[in-house]
């Protein structure tokens, strides 16, 4: 992959989506068969027990990055489901509900929540797609049906498999301005202008800086990626099930927990690196 050329010591921001990304529940682990587990640190707790985890060496990498470049949390979680994650390091800015929530020092930004709310006008209301939301959770397979923030809605499926073919939805859902991401065993409807590629703009500008890497694994994360200087996703998930690619990419060798200690080693070095002249590139 070759970068654009950047003054020596050009500042970095480092945008990582969180589930299946840095953090994984332990059905999300995807160990080689026999293989043993690593040492684990749990960055999550949900109704007292443990929910997600990283391997030691990811966690140590998060301070590792934090330390060397603007480190931006980016998440589709709703902002109470963010602040349930410890990451071990406070993040100066963070976007949750999927650019919804631009937080400064773990506080929301007011500005930023009023544009939001000037953007979202332009797509169908919420309430039409609690309608679809509706309609699509018949027939069995949905354990549950949320309003994550008054944004956007997600359902969530008793098992993977039993989710139905989205086809006919997610051409109704596109055509009222929102989009359709199956990530694990929820369905989430985001309206199209509810990006965090939008948030994470907003954040650069603030930030200053001269670079952005970014790390994601679904089609809410697409957009940031892409947008990126340089962007990296694991070998598993929503992008990689599409053999989702772009000139700036790179995908880990290894999927699940493994992937997010191979993807922070990358964005470390990429991090660390030494702007080289063109002609060197």
């Amino acid at each position: 992959m070759t970068l654009p050329e950047a003054a020596p010591g050009a500042r970095w921001l480092v945008a990582c989506d969180l589930d299946q990304t840095l953090i994984f529940s332990r059905r999300s682990f995807r160990l080689p068969e026999g293989a043993a587990e690593p040492p684990l640190v749990t960055v999550e707790h949900l109704d007292g027990e443990p929910a997600a985890f990283m391997t030691e060496t990811a966690f140590a990498s998060v301070a590792e990055l934090a330390g060397r470049a603007v480190l931006v949390p980016v998440t589709t979680r709703t902002l109470g489901q963010y602040r349930r994650v410890d990451l071990g390091v406070a993040p100066a800015y963070a976007v949750a509900a999927n650019g919804g929530h631009l937080l400064v020092d773990g506080e929301p930004d007011p500005a930023w929540a009023a544009t939001v709310a000037e953007r979202l006008r332009a797509g169908a209301p919420l309430a039409a797609m609690l309608d679809v939301a509706a309609r699509l959770a018949t027939g069995g397979w949905c354990r549950l049906t949320r309003v994550a923030d008054d944004v956007f809605v997600y359902l969530v499926a008793y098992d993977r498999d039993g989710i139905p073919d989205l086809a006919e939805v997610t051409a109704e859902v596109e055509a009222a301005g929102w989009t359709v991401s199956v990530q694990g065993r929820k369905v989430y409807l985001v309206p199209a202008a509810l990006t965090k590629q939008a948030a994470l703009a907003e954040v650069a500008r603030r930030a200053g800086a001269d670079r952005v890497a970014a790390a994601g694994d679904s089609l809410l994360d697409a957009p940031m990626l892409l947008a990126a200087d340089a962007a990296v996703r694991p070998a598993h998930g929503e992008l990689h099930d599409r053999a989702w690619a772009a000139p700036n990419l790179r995908v880990t060798a290894a999927p699940g927990l493994l992937a997010g200690e191979e993807l922070l080693a990358h964005l470390n070095g990429l991090v660390c690196a030494p702007a080289l002249p063109v002609s060197q590139a």
